[in-house]
């Protein structure tokens, strides 16, 4: 909450209330003489130069001056004051385009005193290619490529895979990679199942195809009842001609877009693209539920758990943070429909709809199918809150259950568990997970690719490096254990020669107060028959339905499960590693050349230069460059003799 623009007379250094803050005070006051009356965007940084606070201002020095008023300022706002001993600034044209920037640099920074939106997930689209005469359709994330057309986003990977089912059973459109396209002779599964129209091996025309793609931009862009009114004449129109074939296709195909229509719970009729951002607050903790509509349908739902909101925080100032770190990275609709209406309506409106360079209106509905929406939104927030609540005291109470079996001094906030995963010595990977009051805490695991020289199969040897890796950078890093990021637990996949790796490694960096528990399996190897090995004392077994047992088996096999995924992903680059990727300049798309030309990568190596310079798209440098990377001593010599 950014403090009121109110002007005044300091506040006494001597009053005894306000005593701790002065060190603040004086630095803020310093920064006053060269503070613009100019709109813009203010950091207050700590003696370390994190930020505590990220705020806009339309006048800089009027909103800096207010954190002088010490007595005019909430508790937490006091305490911010108190730890600030710099404070930058940057200026901006407009206050719309200081909020956007506030809210760019809040999701970058993460604020201490701020309502941070943690969500560091990127959202699912669905993307037509255009640069083939058979457009592929697939899920896509990350950074938008030309060539392409984009529809989204979508809330989840389920909601844009039960999109992209749709489009496969109503509109034939092939989902395959151009590489497949061009390299089959025969239909796919996928033609059997009338999910696919083939055009890998023309069983359809460019024109009929196209047309297919036409009315799958006009489903995606929401005019689903004019493709059904075609659909069925087309039908109709085949059945009288007798083509019973055609005329059941056709039908399949209303079906599946009838499917689709019936599924969405909630519809908004008229509306072609809109968010539905509903919040509410429970037991000083906020939850924010958003629909994304595209073209008139529901592309699912994501609720999002705000954190640093302080407990008597009003809705309505939570929802206005929230908004603009919500399309901070993601395209904002012409519609947002609200729960509350945000006390900076008109200013976030102006500063979406100049990120998205057309009109975007922010509105409470109160009556309708609108209000409706939001109502339903608003449930979902509820119910995701709850849930959390519910799940966050039985994972306090088996912490605490943790803490007595292992007689730790408090209940742990980070418990970090490690495994690793390789096949005789080669891909080897050490992983972490971590998990806390929370649950397991994704944005926290971490890989280790294995470096040092390996005996096949020295588990120990991991092991050692990962603590090596893990710690020594902890230290170099944290050494005070500030962050937040340093374990209380730390368990092992393995017996007592893990623990001693670990205990090991642990000693020689100087640590000595962090629990290692080696967790290592019961006879053959059977779940709930555990012993769990610690320094100084005996090894230990849980009863077999103890919740405690049932939650550290669910540690380490996330650990096991991250492990095998890491592994198997690694594998799997090095088995597509081509020694092409070696030359210096050969990308992709000229690798891809080169493979359909000479079939393999020892075809290339083979060739001759007058060959690799006869290749589609490859031209006489690059030739002369990958001849002389498989063929060194030749390229010296062609070189000196075109110098003589």
């Amino acid at each position: 909450m950014t403090p009121t623009e109110a002007e005044g007379p300091a506040v006494s250094a001597e009053a005894p209330e306000i005593a701790p803050v002065i060190d603040g005070v004086r630095v803020i006051e310093a920064a006053l003489a060269t503070l613009p009356l100019s709109p813009g965007v203010y950091r207050m940084l700590d003696a370390k130069g994190d930020a505590l606070y990220v705020g806009k201002a339309r006048a800089l020095r009027k909103r800096v001056y207010s954190y002088t008023q010490i007595a005019r300022l909430p508790e937490r706002l006091r305490r911010m004051v108190h730890e600030t001993r710099s404070l930058e600034i940057i200026t901006t044209a407009s206050e719309a385009e200081a909020l956007l920037l506030e809210a760019n640099l809040i999701k970058r920074l993460r604020p201490r005193y701020n309502i941070v939106l943690r969500d560091d997930k990127s959202y699912p689209w669905l993307l037509l290619t255009e640069d083939h005469p058979y457009p592929q359709i697939a899920k896509h994330r990350g950074e938008r490529r030309k060539g392409a057309s984009y529809w989204g986003p979508f809330a989840s990977v389920w909601a844009v895979n039960q999109t992209l089912a749709a489009l496969q059973r109503v509109f034939l459109l092939r989902s395959c990679r151009d590489t497949v396209f061009e390299s089959r002779d025969r239909p796919c599964l996928l033609y059997q199942i009338r999910r696919c129209s083939a055009p890998c091996v023309g069983r359809i025309s460019q024109e009929d195809y196209a047309e297919l793609v036409r009315q799958a931009r006009q489903f995606l862009s929401g005019e689903t009842p004019s493709i059904q009114q075609n659909l069925a004449r087309e039908m109709e129109a085949a059945a009288e001609r007798l083509e019973f074939e055609r005329a059941a296709a056709l039908r399949d195909r209303i079906r599946g877009l009838t499917h689709v229509q019936g599924r969405d719970r909630i519809n908004m009729d008229g509306i072609g693209d809109a968010d539905v951002v509903a919040l509410h607050q429970l037991a000083g903790q906020s939850c924010v539920q958003v629909f994304f509509f595209r073209g008139g349908r529901n592309n699912g739902n994501r609720p999002f758990f705000l954190s640093h909101a302080k407990q008597d925080q009003p809705p309505e100032e939570v929802l206005g943070a929230f908004l603009a770190q919500l399309y901070d990275d993601l395209p904002p609709p012409p519609l947002v429909l609200l729960s509350h209406e945000p006390p900076e309506r008109e200013l976030i409106a102006e500063a979406l709809t100049l990120k998205a360079g057309r009109k975007v209106e922010l509105h409470r509905p109160q009556r309708g199918d609108k209000r409706a929406a939001v109502e339903h939104a608003e449930t979902n927030a509820r119910e995701a809150l709850e849930r959390k609540l519910a799940e966050g005291t039985a994972q306090e109470a088996l912490l605490q259950g943790v803490a007595r079996v292992f007689d730790l001094p408090a209940t742990p906030e980070r418990i970090e568990v490690y495994d690793n995963s390789h096949i005789q010595g080669t891909n080897a990977y050490g992983v972490m997970v971590a998990a806390g009051p929370a649950g397991f805490l994704k944005q926290a695991y971490r890989k280790f690719s294995i470096k040092g020289p390996l005996k096949p199969g020295d588990d120990f040897a991991m092991m050692r490096e990962v603590f090596e890796r893990r710690f020594g950078r902890a230290l170099k890093e944290d050494p005070e254990r500030e962050s937040g990021t340093w374990p209380d637990l730390v368990l092992i996949d393995g017996g007592q020669g893990q623990l001693s790796a670990a205990r090991e490694v642990l000693a020689e960096l100087g640590v000595h107060d962090i629990p290692l528990v080696a967790v290592a399996k019961g006879p053959d190897r059977d779940a709930g028959r555990e012993w769990f090995h610690r320094t100084g004392h005996e090894p230990l077994q849980l009863p077999p339905r103890d919740p405690v047992l049932y939650y550290l088996q669910r540690l380490r096999d996330e650990a096991h499960r991250f492990a095998i995924t890491t592994h198997r992903a690694g594998r799997s680059r090095a088995l597509t590693k081509s020694e092409l990727d070696e030359i210096p300049g050969v990308g992709s798309a000229i690798k891809r050349r080169l493979l359909n030309h000479f079939g393999s990568a020892r075809g290339v190596r083979q060739a001759g230069l007058e060959d690799l310079e006869n290749c589609p798209g490859i031209g006489p440098g690059m030739a002369r460059r990958i001849h002389g990377h498989f063929h060194p001593g030749q390229a010296q010599h062609g070189a000196a003799a075109q110098n003589a």
